[in-house]
């Protein structure tokens, strides 16, 4: 083979190594929701104040909550569906469910909603409100609704988990080392749970004991700094959004995908377009994420 044909194969290599993947996300400090391309080229961004959670949703929508509501958008920008809180409350989580209901987590008000497509509260769970000196900015995060009607709640500001049953009720307690953002669970039955400011990431099995655990100095060139949205992969590798606020912004890659036993084969920064991306999901994988399929 001829040296400059050489060149040009290694070129395509390095290149479609460098691609990773084509992903949906929010940039909680960058006020935006946006879609980037395998190559890294921003394909399409609306402006919010501090969106938080995002979907793909199965009709080509995209579904993301900000400060104050959740919104169902069009690629067209169009908005089709949406919730708008009430003064003194911020929304941090969102979630579509098979009825086609959509979740959230309103902090303030410390309360679980499922709003149908009428805009109107269809279910509400008032939950116990985090005790003084808990802000309301830090009192919840990430929730979750499970295949078992479940749900999983993220005490931010408490540095806990809980898990209740569809009344409300808990069932499950877990402590977290450290202001708890994301908690999914798994295939296995395992919780995957990302530690905020903690810089680690914990795996726990049913007994709440931990059986997996990402350190803060565990991935070389990746000092885990507040660990935020995630998603574990068909491959059984994972997505961890490295957080860049306080301090830290443009100093590290946004978000890497790791492998079970701790190697990183993709990572992505652009500082230029991102300030501080918090939570993710690939769009170029298979799965509903109405009915559970995708695991963020």
């Amino acid at each position: 083979m001829k040296p400059v044909s050489l060149l040009v194969s290694f070129l395509l290599l390095v290149s479609a190594a460098q691609a990773g993947h084509r992903f949906l996300c929010t940039d909680s400090y960058g006020n935006k929701i946006a879609v980037v391309s395998a190559e890294g080229v921003v394909e399409w961004e609306v402006s919010y104040k501090h969106p938080q959670d995002c979907w793909a949703l199965p009709n080509g929508n995209y579904l993301f909550c900000h400060s104050r509501g959740a919104i169902e958008m069009t690629p067209a920008k169009q908005i089709v569906w949406e919730y708008k809180s009430p003064e003194q409350t911020e929304i941090h989580a969102c979630q579509p469910l098979s009825d086609g209901r959509v979740l959230v987590m309103e902090n303030g008000t410390s309360r679980i909603l499922e709003i149908g497509r009428d805009g109107q509260i269809a279910k509400e769970i008032k939950l116990p409100v985090p005790p003084a000196p808990i802000k309301l900015h830090d009192q919840f995060r990430g929730v979750r609704k499970t295949s078992a009607g479940h749900y999983l709640v993220c005490r931010k500001g408490e540095h806990r988990v809980e898990e209740l049953d569809g009344d409300g009720k808990v069932l499950r307690s877990i402590a977290v080392p450290g202001d708890v953002r994301g908690a999914v669970l798994l295939a296995n039955r395992n919780l995957l749970i990302t530690c905020g400011d903690g810089h680690k990431v914990i795996e726990v099995d049913e007994h709440d004991k931990v059986v997996w655990e990402l350190s803060e100095q565990d991935l070389p060139g990746n000092t885990l700094r507040l660990m935020a949205g995630l998603q574990r992969l068909p491959n059984g590798n994972t997505i961890f959004c490295n957080y860049l606020g306080h301090g830290n912004i443009g100093k590290q890659p946004h978000f890497f995908e790791v492998t079970p036993d701790k190697k990183v084969v993709w990572e992505f920064a652009d500082h230029a377009h991102f300030k501080t991306i918090n939570q993710i999901q690939l769009l170029d994988l298979p799965g509903d994420a109405t009915k559970g399929e995708i695991l963020r």
